[in-house]
């Protein structure tokens, strides 16, 4: 199960982040509904099940090869999203997951947060810098994203 928050950033109010350990993220969308998703972080590969649902979803990981990666990507419905995700710590334990966007998206940040139960989401009161809490808009789920029919902004 997945529980995570999700909010804009504008890029004036980001913290400093040279120190930030960080992912370079490719992934594309093999159908929407449900989500189906590939993923190449760093030089790991894998398949995505994911539910329907804004707040609370089901997900399940699978490894994939560098080859299956390969051989699915051009199946990939829309486009292939181009990130980087910087990993910040946040108080309680939490890990704040910061998306800076690349190519058709360059501009986009979206930070999420992740947490152990619906209760916690629900009672997190976010950074300063965080902007505006888009949890429950799918328009910023990046399986919509991948869509690049409507960008935010």
């Amino acid at each position: 199960m997945e529980i995570e928050r999700k909010f804009l950033i504008k890029k004036e109010s980001l913290p400093a982040l040279e120190t930030c350990p960080f992912h370079r993220i490719e992934q594309g969308y093999l159908c929407t509904d449900p989500v189906v998703r590939i993923r190449r972080q760093d030089e790991e590969y894998y398949l995505t099940y994911k539910s329907k649902g804004l707040l609370t979803r089901e997900e399940y990981n699978l490894p994939l090869t560098k080859e299956a990666y390969e051989h699915l990507k051009p199946k990939a419905d829309g486009i292939v999203i181009s990130k980087t995700r910087y990993l910040i710590p946040e108080k309680d334990g939490l890990t704040i997951e910061l998306d800076v966007f690349h190519e058709i998206y360059k501009g986009l940040l979206l930070a999420e947060v992740e947490f152990p139960s619906e209760e916690a989401a629900n009672s997190y009161i976010p950074p300063q810098w965080f902007g505006e809490d888009v949890t429950y808009s799918s328009k910023y789920h990046n399986s919509n994203l991948s869509k690049g029919t409507s960008i935010p902004g």
